[in-house]
């Protein structure tokens, strides 16, 4: 089930009767994003619980305000620290055999997103990650 935000309207009209969790204290922290929510449901009570994707963290990393899509503008910049706790939470979604592709997954989502990672542009930041002039930890 998709949601935006804290927005969260078939768990308030269906769950809220069985005694599932408050929609606002779920999705609280991701307000104004587009976020999957996992609905688990055991017997009579249901759980609701986020399961963030890539860009979601990534705009959340930047900690920009709630802002409308029709009014886009350019984005701040994050750290390569940011970036690599993001691909450490995303690595069990990741093809990549070791950790330094998956962070090069997620600088393909700051490419979308349109931030910068350490004031650089991420598609230079990915070239340096493969010339091996960046180093990624393993773990």
């Amino acid at each position: 089930m998709n949601s935006i935000g804290s927005y969260l309207f078939l768990e308030k009209v269906y769950l809220q009767p069985v005694g599932g969790t408050p929609p606002n204290e779920t999705a609280k922290d991701w307000k104004g994003l587009c976020i999957t929510v996992k609905l688990a449901v055991h017997n009579p009570q249901a759980k609701v619980s986020v399961v963030p994707s890539a860009t979601s963290l990534v705009i959340k990393a930047l900690k920009e305000p709630e802002r409308d899509n029709k009014k886009m503008k350019d984005l701040s910049w994050t750290s390569l620290d940011n970036v690599i706790k993001i691909a450490k939470v995303m690595r069990h979604k990741s093809m990549a055999k070791d950790l330094s592709g998956t962070v090069k997954d997620i600088l393909g989502m700051c490419v979308f997103v349109g931030c910068t990672v350490n004031w650089k542009d991420p598609k230079d930041l990915q070239q340096e990650i493969t010339d091996g002039d960046v180093e990624i930890p393993l773990d």
